[in-house]
């Protein structure tokens, strides 16, 4: 290669081009295994081409090869940081597939820790993204707040992160009464403790938002366009929210106001996410003062494996429950879409089933998929710095987008 530099056959001067840098795969700020290619001008990004699929594992032909149950656990292993997110579209197409009611303790149970989900989903992507622009303190802090978070799952399901609670007919235990006391002092005393404390560190800070403010803004009708939803579309004005427009469960009953942004940029969608923060708490204080008695999950024995009272008294339980768990059950034939508001915004799933005990075909709706497209877009005329916040502000998990 010459080193001889590239002059004009014009003037004579020195010839300066554009050079491009990688990016990831193993950037911290990279939130994963992403590979941008990036073309600057000096540090202005000119164009991004973002590299997925590092982090590709065949999640949806797997599914195709396993039962209804058994597949399961796959959801929680695509946003890792809000399993039960993941798990609720996925139920809810079975239970809409088999016309399976569920008992109303059961629905209550999912929306309270489908939203203590949203909390701990936050707490991660709230604190990278200060991390992300230079701060570490507010990131301690709320890595405290999800501490608890896993905490109580574990209590609820006996597994810190990839829980399988969320079962077609309902959730698979009750929770201890214990537990429920536990979560609303929590909602009362150290929740609002630790995330404000942080917050007032963060949300007025001059060099935070040096770092966010007009950053990437995003119009309405781009963000439609590129198929924004969660705090992205919402960030630009638009008050789109599934657990609103296309309730599920007990969202219907639920008082709670939707957060929008104005300008559209980083900032907003950092508030935006704060502002959750404060809605999901409120949803929760709602699920734990009207939670009813009852049942947890559906009685009807072809779907749901029998519980362990009646495995203990009967032996023909105890053989059904085992069955259950290895050929699964059967649903007929027909297609659907269901679609939830998980924390990082629409989680979409296409079942098809052929009335056997295996999904036909699983298509799974990413969220992530649809905002990382938008990177060239937002990122066009910023500085090489800018990049980190643009990304954090998306907030994007590659085991849900690369799957």
């Amino acid at each position: 290669m010459s080193m001889v530099p590239e002059v004009s056959p014009t003037t004579g001067d020195e010839l300066i081009h554009n050079y491009t840098i990688n990016f990831g795969p193993q950037h911290p700020a990279a939130h994963g295994v992403l590979r941008m290619v990036m073309e600057l001008d000096g540090e202005i990004i000119e164009r991004i081409d973002p590299h997925i699929g590092l982090l590709h594992r065949g999640t949806e032909k797997l599914i195709e090869h396993k039962t209804y149950l058994q597949a399961l656990p796959y959801f929680d292993r695509l946003d890792y940081c809000s399993p039960l997110g993941m798990e609720y579209s996925y139920v809810l197409a079975i239970e809409k597939l088999l016309n399976l009611e569920v008992p109303i303790r059961g629905q209550y149970l999912r929306v309270l820790f489908a939203e203590l989900t949203r909390i701990c989903n936050h707490m991660l992507n709230l604190g990278s993204h200060v991390m992300d622009v230079g701060a570490m303190t507010p990131n301690l802090w709320l890595f405290e707040v999800r501490e608890d978070c896993l905490n109580f799952f574990e209590r609820a399901a006996g597994a810190r992160m990839h829980m399988a609670w969320f079962r077609p007919g309902g959730v698979h235990q009750d929770v201890p009464l214990k537990l429920l006391t536990d979560i609303a002092d929590w909602l009362d005393t150290r929740l609002p403790r630790l995330f404000e404390d942080a917050m007032s560190l963060v949300v007025d800070n001059r060099i935070f938002k040096q770092r966010n403010v007009d950053i990437a803004h995003v119009g309405k009708d781009d963000a439609i366009a590129w198929g924004f939803s969660g705090p992205m579309i919402r960030a630009a004005g638009i008050p789109w929210d599934i657990r609103k427009s296309q309730p599920y469960d007990v969202y219907d009953r639920m008082d709670f106001e939707i957060p929008v942004g104005t300008a559209s940029d980083c900032y907003d969608r950092f508030m935006v996410r704060v502002e959750e923060v404060r809605q999901s708490a409120r949803i929760m204080k709602q699920c734990l003062a009207e939670m009813p008695d009852g049942p947890v999950a559906s009685t009807d024995r072809k779907v749901v494996p029998p519980g362990r009272a009646e495995m203990k008294a009967s032996m023909e339980a105890l053989i059904h429950h085992f069955k259950l768990y290895t050929e699964g059950f059967h649903v007929p034939a027909g297609e659907v879409y269901v679609a939830t508001e998980s924390p990082k915004g629409e989680f979409g799933v296409y079942l098809v089933s052929d009335g056997t005990n295996k999904p036909y075909r699983c298509k799974i709706r990413p969220t992530a998929f649809s905002h990382l497209q938008a990177m060239d877009f937002m990122s066009k005329g910023h500085m090489l710095p800018d990049a980190t916040a643009i990304l954090g502000a998306i907030d994007v998990v590659f085991g849900e987008c690369d799957r």
